[in-house]
C-alpha cells in the first residue's frame, strides 16, 4: 500500500495527541479528509468505539463543514442512547430527506479509517456508513438514482474484491508480458484524461494490449491498491505485495 491522503496536513503524532483531548473531552474526534477530482471528501469519527461501544461513522460526499456537523449529530443520538441500525431508513439525520445505515466491511477498514487505526492500534473496531440519499430521495442501489452522484458514495459493505469507481467491463491498457507471460504489474498509471495503464516496466509501443479493469483485478488482487490514485499520478512497486511509491506525473 502507498500512504493515502494526509488528514488536513497535520502531522500524525499532533492528530494522535489531539484525538486523544476530544475523545477525552467529547467522547470523539471528527476526521476530515478532503476529495480530489477523483475521489470524494469524506468524514469519519474516532472515539465512538471506545466511549460507546458503538461502531465508529463514515460518510462520503458532502462538503467539509456539513460531513462534520453530521457526524456529531449522529453521535449526539448515541448518546442520548439510541442505537444506529443498519439497513433501516431514518428521517432525523437530513431535514428533508432519508438516510441508512450500511456495515462497513472489515476488509475497507484500511482504506479510509488510517486515524482511527493509528488511536486503537490492536484494537479491532466496527464502523457503519451513513448513506445519503439524491434530489429525489433516491439511494445509490434504487432505481433512477441520479448519475450526477453515482461515484460520491462508494458502498462498504460490498465490493471489496473489485474497488475501483469504473464499470468491471472499462477498457484500461497493459502489456502483452503481463498477458501473456505472466509478469508482474510494477507501474500503475492514472491519466488525466481517466485513463488507466497497468505497465511491467519492460513494454514497448508494440506491446500495449486492452483488455477489461476486472481481469487484472481477478488476476492480481493487489492492484485493488491503485483503487483512489488521483488523476495525474502513478504508483510504482518492485514486486507483488510491494510498498507502492506514489509519483505526480509532469
Amino acid at each position: 500500500m502507498y500512504n493515502k491522503k494526509e488528514h488536513n496536513c497535520i502531522s500524525r503524532d499532533r492528530l494522535l495527541t489531539k484525538t486523544k483531548e476530544n475523545i477525552t473531552k467529547y467522547g470523539l474526534q471528527v476526521i476530515m479528509v478532503s476529495g480530489s477530482d477523483y475521489s470524494p471528501a469524506f468524514a469519519y469519527s474516532i472515539g465512538l468505539f471506545e466511549t460507546y461501544n458503538h461502531p465508529e461513522i463514515i460518510c462520503f460526499g458532502l462538503p467539509e463543514k456539513l460531513g462534520h456537523v453530521i457526524i456529531n449529530d449522529v453521535a449526539d443520538l448515541i448518546k442520548n442512547g439510541e442505537v444506529i441500525k443498519t439497513y433501516v431508513n431514518y428521517d432525523n439525520i437530513f431535514k428533508s430527506s432519508r438516510s441508512e445505515f450500511l456495515p462497513v466491511d472489515a476488509r475497507n477498514i484500511g482504506d479510509y479509517f488510517g486515524a482511527a487505526l493509528n488511536y486503537y492500534g490492536e484494537r479491532k473496531f466496527p464502523a457503519v456508513q451513513l448513506i445519503w440519499t439524491d434530489r429525489n430521495d433516491i439511494f445509490p442501489w434504487e432505481k433512477n438514482f441520479e448519475e450526477k452522484f453515482r461515484y460520491d458514495q462508494p458502498l462498504l459493505d460490498r465490493n471489496t474484491d473489485f474497488k475501483f469507481r469504473e464499470e468491471k467491463n472499462l477498457g484500461v491498457f497493459t502489456t502483452r508480458q503481463w498477458l501473456d507471460l505472466h509478469k508482474p504489474i510494477l507501474r500503475v498509471v492514472h491519466n488525466t484524461d481517466g485513463d488507466w495503464q497497468f505497465l511491467t516496466g519492460d513494454e514497448m509501443q508494440k506491446d500495449i494490449r486492452l483488455v477489461a479493469l476486472e481481469e487484472m483485478v481477478i488476476r492480481d488482487k493487489t492492484l485493488n491498491e491503485a483503487f483512489d490514485l488521483d488523476y495525474g499520478y502513478s504508483m510504482e512497486r518492485e514486486y507483488i505485495g510491494g510498498e507502492w511509491t506514489k509519483i505526480k506525473d509532469e
